[in-house]
């Protein structure tokens, strides 16, 4: 799980889809990125960073539990 990613997510007031819509991918994928199953690829967490206005090495941490 990546909880600062879901964190910012909701904190935009974005559902799984529409955040994935925005960036391009299925919902599916997001949902495994979010996760922490998938990486995703450099593109991806440049467009999050941006987004977010959170740098991506803290959006890409994945909680110990």
């Amino acid at each position: 799980m990546r909880p600062n990613l879901k964190k910012a997510r909701q904190e935009a007031g974005l559902t799984q889809q529409q955040l994935a819509d925005k960036l391009g991918i299925s919902e599916r994928y997001y949902r495994f990125i979010e996760a922490g199953t998938r990486d995703g690829d450099f593109a991806l967490w440049d467009a999050l960073e941006d987004l977010f206005g959170i740098h991506q090495r803290i959006l890409r941490e994945i909680s110990p539990h």
